[in-house]
């Protein structure tokens, strides 16, 4: 009973955590996605981040009615992209957790997801 509970708790932590940002009425989408809470030198908090990378390329990529097999591709190819672009700082994010003399410039415990 208290597990279907506690997975709803982490889904609306985790949907919280990835908070739109006011360029989204920009030509470009954006989502910051914080990681503050997680701890990126363990496996568990990297899946986490990667995971919320994830779902803010979702959030910026959305297409209306991508059901449409051109729109589908357009779609896939926005978010496989916003991740890829989003990659450098979360790798830069993990070296400075594994290795605390790593010290990434600029760094504020937020990655920003871009669609295009």
């Amino acid at each position: 009973m208290l597990k279907p509970l506690v997975v709803v708790a982490a889904l609306v932590v985790a949907s919280a955590l990835v908070v739109p940002t006011v360029s989204q009425a920009a030509e470009s989408n954006s989502v910051r996605v914080s990681y503050a809470d997680l701890n990126l030198a363990s496996n568990r908090g990297q899946q986490v981040l990667q995971r919320r990378i994830g779902s803010a390329a979702v959030i910026v990529c959305e297409i209306e009615d991508s059901r449409e097999l051109t729109l589908a591709a357009a779609t896939n190819l926005c978010r496989n992209t916003a991740v890829a672009d989003a990659r450098p700082a979360y790798e830069a994010a993990v070296a400075a957790a594994r290795h605390p003399s790593v010290e990434v410039i600029g760094a504020a415990s937020i990655i920003t997801v871009i669609g295009r």
